[in-house]
């Protein structure tokens, strides 16, 4: 898999954007991906260095219409600290 297939899309909430000062980056990622492949991606996407990743499953929440319900989809989000010598992500530092 490449960088791209590991990182879904970045996460834009007001609580993931508390952390683009201290350079902590909030990402939807592949449910397949684990910790050492997330950060090979970012760094390599991105071109800064990681200092830690964590991440966290998401559960489909169940949802109805009308008679009939069903799930949303499951996911994966990925909590990426960057090292304190490396640069900032230029796309988080644009909505701030």
């Amino acid at each position: 898999m490449t960088a791209h297939d590991i990182i879904i899309r970045p996460v834009l909430t007001e609580k993931s954007n508390d952390g683009v000062n201290a350079k902590r980056y909030v990402f939807m990622v592949d449910v397949r991906a684990d910790k050492t492949q997330i950060k090979a991606a970012v760094e390599s996407a991105f071109d800064v260095t990681v200092e830690s990743v964590n991440v966290v499953n998401v559960r489909g929440k169940y949802k109805r219409q009308g008679r009939t319900g069903g799930y949303t989809s499951k996911g994966k989000k990925a909590y990426v600290t960057l090292d304190a010598k490396s640069k900032a992500i230029p796309f988080f530092e644009t909505l701030s």
